[in-house]
């Protein structure tokens, strides 16, 4: 029966699977929206368009991808004192301020630097006495008015999806000190702007993005709606021409863009790392180190054995001779000494002949023209012992046909060929 339609059924079927499961390995699958304004991402909702700009003009800016702990004097991990940022950018993270990092951007503000927090900047806005209006994201927005100046009224800006309200009635001035304090607020208290400029207002005149100025000589812009800072808007509408210049900080310094609350902190080390680190820069590890140093040092010298081989007992495998008379014995032991006799010189026949091709199946024929072409008088000797026993009818004679056989086969075997039989 033959299976070759089945064979190639199947055949046919695992191909096709082959190329589908790589074809959708081949195939991308459609990334994640990723609505992060991190000057990280390169898609629509990131915001390294900003980033880009400012390289291009040559501005220093910096990715912190650390906590907020030590902006006022602005101590790397990795680089050491530093001195202390010019603008820090705070757009909308996802992970909040903790209160010590506050209570940090109040000194830096006090102190005369600038912030950017666009959305509720991970606190910064509360902090700064103001809120979001609406406190939840909707699908209504509303229209903004062009700031005012020369060319201020042809710029096409989007509308804004929030607006920004104060918390006290006297909007982080006068009335600030009379709001209720919280724990989150407490780094706040003393946060008292003595200032403020509307950069861009709503339709019904509720600040879009608002400027704050404090006695020391620092400033909180504040902007309600995040998606102002990000890529696609940036390319799409005329916002670059608003938002740039709150990006271009008065005094020299760097610009600063906090990432560690946008989800890019630094990678914590791996755990092969610190147990690296532990063992160099520790006693029981240098200890434990030298263990393994020794260790491997022996292994070395005990995997290679030096000296002359070993002496062992030799083990010589049979020659094809001793299996033939083992043969020969196991055939005679049967009862079956003729048969034995008639297949031992069929097979000296084979061997003799060329390419193992016999004629006829005259043995004793052949064993006469072997004797005559057989010139030394052992090999003579041992091919009429075999005309003997083959004409030799019962018996036990097996066991010394076999030994004929090989007398033979010494004497005229190709000396180029290897002793098989």
């Amino acid at each position: 029966m033959s299976y070759r339609l089945e064979l190639g059924l199947a055949l046919l079927l695992a191909g096709a699977i082959g190329v589908a499961v790589f074809a959708a390995h081949r195939t991308p699958k459609p990334a994640e929206r990723d609505f992060r304004a991190s000057t990280f991402l390169t898609g629509p909702d990131g915001s390294q368009a900003l980033y880009r700009v400012l390289v291009r003009l040559r501005r220093p800016v910096e990715r912190r991808r650390f906590a907020l702990f030590s902006l006022a004097r602005d101590t790397s991990p990795d680089r050491g004192s530093l001195p202390a940022p010019a603008l820090l950018v705070v757009l909308q993270p996802w992970m909040p301020l903790e209160s010590a990092e506050l209570e940090e951007v109040v000194r830096f503000v006090q102190h005369g630097g600038a912030v950017l927090a666009a959305g509720s900047g991970g606190g910064i806005t509360r902090c700064a006495g103001w809120r979001l209006q609406p406190e939840r994201m909707i699908d209504d927005s509303v229209a903004v008015r062009p700031p005012s100046g020369e060319g201020g009224e042809a710029l096409r800006l989007p509308k804004a999806a929030r607006v920004l309200a104060p918390r006290t009635p006297g909007g982080n001035l006068e009335g600030l000190v009379k709001r209720r304090v919280t724990p989150l607020d407490e780094g706040c208290e003393t946060l008292l702007a003595k200032a403020r400029d509307t950069v861009v207002a709503a339709l019904n005149g509720r600040p879009v993005v608002l400027r704050l100025h404090y006695a020391g000589g620092g400033t909180i812009t504040l902007a309600s709606d995040v998606g102002w800072f990000r890529n696609q808007v940036w390319r799409d509408t005329d916002v670059p021409y608003v938002v740039l210049p709150l990006l271009i900080p008065t005094r020299r310094g760097r610009v600063v863009w906090d990432e560690y609350h946008q989800g890019f902190g630094q990678e914590s080390p791996s755990m092969a790392a610190l147990t690296w680190d532990w063992m160099v820069h520790s006693p029981a590890g240098w200890a434990i180190l030298q263990l393994v140093a020794v260790g491997l040092v022996w292994l070395a010298v005990t995997a290679v054995r030096f000296g002359p081989a070993r002496s062992v007992i030799e083990r010589r495998r049979r020659s094809p001779l001793e299996h033939l008379e083992a043969l020969a014995a196991g055939l005679e032991s049967a009862a079956d000494s003729d048969t034995a006799v008639q297949r031992i010189v069929a097979g000296l026949r084979r061997r003799l002949s060329r390419a193992g091709q016999v004629g006829g199946t005259d043995l004793r024929a052949w064993l006469e023209t072997l004797e005559l072409v057989t010139t030394s008088p052992r090999g003579r000797s041992a091919v009429r012992r075999l005309r003997h026993l083959i004409t030799q009818r019962g018996g036990e004679h097996a066991l010394d046909a076999a030994q004929a056989v090989e007398d033979v086969w010494e004497e005229l075997r190709p000396r180029k060929t290897r002793d098989t039989f």
